[in-house]
């Protein structure tokens, strides 16, 4: 049988709560409020006692009971307190309430990204339903041009250096991404081009900029069918412009150097750690196996090759490293014995001819490519690096190196957490908008993690939850709240103190 009760809390209030079944020492417990004085426990009292009633058929003893008598008390107000102010103390922390000049839509935009991600339009929805009062839609389009602006993102980016302490030789962190459109028609922006996802439809490329935490820095957007591998200079050079850096540590997968570009980001005088192709085995280690013939190579060993510029050479010393780990040798063995056994299959007439890079075509003769099967054996495992950094260490550069799941983790962050795919937007200046809050939403989200262990999505999911209402009992107002578990209010505390300290 459901039952009120009353409990002390930790806090010295009364809470106010309804029992709704006790067996085998487990209750059904729901909580109903804190008062802080008699008034309130009264009102809260009464308020779970309407709860018990209703849904039970009451009794006419005939009596002239007034007709609001036993009906339920209306909630005036409905908000998502701790979550709300949680974020926006992070928003302020990174000096964005100043650097958006107070702009409360690029604010409740932003937050309400966090919250849920979802069109501009249903993002008014979701403030709504947090308990804040959104700005009407017409002031929400009429503000998104600004946030277009180069200097609108300028001012966040240089609030976001300021944050992680740019200086000397900072270790940043370079990759691209693509966001596709429902539409088969470019416009010059969104055009068809190399699609990470593998889709035809026209895209836009993303590059990102995060220091060796994944914590953004910038973020450019280039037309969809320009290559990767030529965004990534003109951001650094303007990134570098910007914060007035003679230098930085460039961190980039391989994928994303060409010679061209190699030579490019040397001419600039930058320093940096890239992934290597490695098209033949290193001499290095043609080296190692002649001198330990028939021995496999120690798990985790690496190779250390020199790379000294000469006299006419426009560059820094550089060292090349190569690291040989079982596991990865195991993965590419698997794969090629798998491709070999394919091609096999095909050369003798028992598959089609597909795209297998053992099968070797010389007129209209088929054959396995046994030179290419031994030397991509002869490569399984490796993995290279390469530097211009003065006085290197090999676990430096390749530790630096293996922080890019950094940045892997941001886009996964805004693509996923934070639907950075901006398909409600048609024209340059949207999309652009869209990005900066995007940005904006990213680098508040990435604080929430780094101040409180929790992904992103746990910390929402967890803490909207606990709202605060406002409950109108005659001429008194009560507010009531969930009690918060111990570790709900850890982690606002910590979020609390961080921000007390910006």
């Amino acid at each position: 049988m459901a039952y009120v009760r009353t409990v002390k809390t930790a806090s010295g209030a009364r809470a106010v709560q309804i029992v709704h079944s006790s067996r085998k020492g487990s209750r059904d417990i729901e909580h109903i409020g804190s008062a802080h004085d008699d008034a309130e426990l009264e009102l809260l009292k009464t308020v779970a006692r309407q709860r018990l009633a209703s849904g039970q058929g009451e009794l006419d003893l005939g009596l002239d009971a007034p007709p609001e008598a036993g009906g339920p008390l209306p909630i005036t107000a409905s908000r998502m307190g701790h979550l709300w102010d949680a974020l926006s103390l992070a928003y302020e922390a990174l000096g964005f309430d100043t650097g958006a000049e107070g702009d409360a839509v690029f604010r409740q935009l932003v937050l309400a990204r966090i919250i849920e991600p979802t069109s501009k339009l249903d993002s008014l929805r979701v403030l709504q339903e947090a308990g804040i009062a959104p700005v009407s839609y017409r002031t929400l389009k009429r503000r998104l041009p600004a946030y277009a602006q180069d200097s609108w993102r300028e001012r966040l980016a240089a609030l976001c250096a300021h944050h992680v302490g740019l200086g000397p030789a900072t270790y940043v962190l370079y990759d691209v991404t693509t966001l596709y459109f429902e539409t088969d028609t470019g416009d010059g922006f969104r055009e068809s081009g190399f699609s990470k996802e593998r889709r035809l439809e026209p895209q836009i490329t993303v590059g990102l900029l995060t220091d060796a935490a994944g914590f953004p820095l910038m973020v450019n957007a280039f037309e969809g069918n320009k290559a990767e591998t030529t965004t990534m200079l003109p951001m650094i050079t303007a990134f570098m412009a910007a914060h007035r850096l003679r230098d930085v540590v460039i961190v980039a997968d391989a994928g994303m150097i060409s010679e061209s570009n190699m030579t490019d980001i040397e001419a600039a005088g930058l320093s940096f750690i890239l992934g290597m192709k490695i098209p033949e085995v290193p001499y290095v280690v043609d080296e190692w196996r002649r001198k330990h013939p028939g021995e496999p190579i120690p798990d985790g060993h690496i190779f250390v090759q020199p790379w000294p510029a000469g006299s006419k050479d426009k560059r820094k010393n550089q060292v090349r490293y190569y690291q040989y780990q079982h596991d990865r040798a195991r993965r590419t063995l698997k794969g090629i014995d798998e491709q070999v056994r394919k091609a096999e299959q095909a050369v003798a007439g028992k598959a089609a001819v597909k795209r297998n890079r053992f099968v070797k075509l010389t007129d209209a003769t088929k054959t396995v490519n046994r030179e290419l099967e031994a030397k991509t054996r002869a490569l399984a495992g490796i993995k290279g690096y390469v530097t211009n950094i003065a006085d290197p260490t090999s676990m430096q550069v390749i530790d630096a190196y293996h922080r890019l799941f950094q940045i892997e983790k941001s886009f996964r962050m805004a693509k996923s957490d934070l639907a950075a795919r901006p398909i409600f937007h048609r024209t340059r200046d949207s999309i652009e908008a869209h990005l900066t809050i995007v940005f904006a939403a990213l680098a508040v989200s990435r604080w929430i993690e780094d101040t409180t262990g929790w992904s992103i999505k746990k910390f929402v999911k967890t803490v909207r939850r606990y709202r605060t209402v406002h409950i109108q009992a005659g001429d008194h107002l009560i507010t009531a709240a969930d009690p918060l578990p111990d570790d709900i209010q850890q982690i606002l505390e910590a979020i609390k103190t961080r921000a007390a300290a910006h």
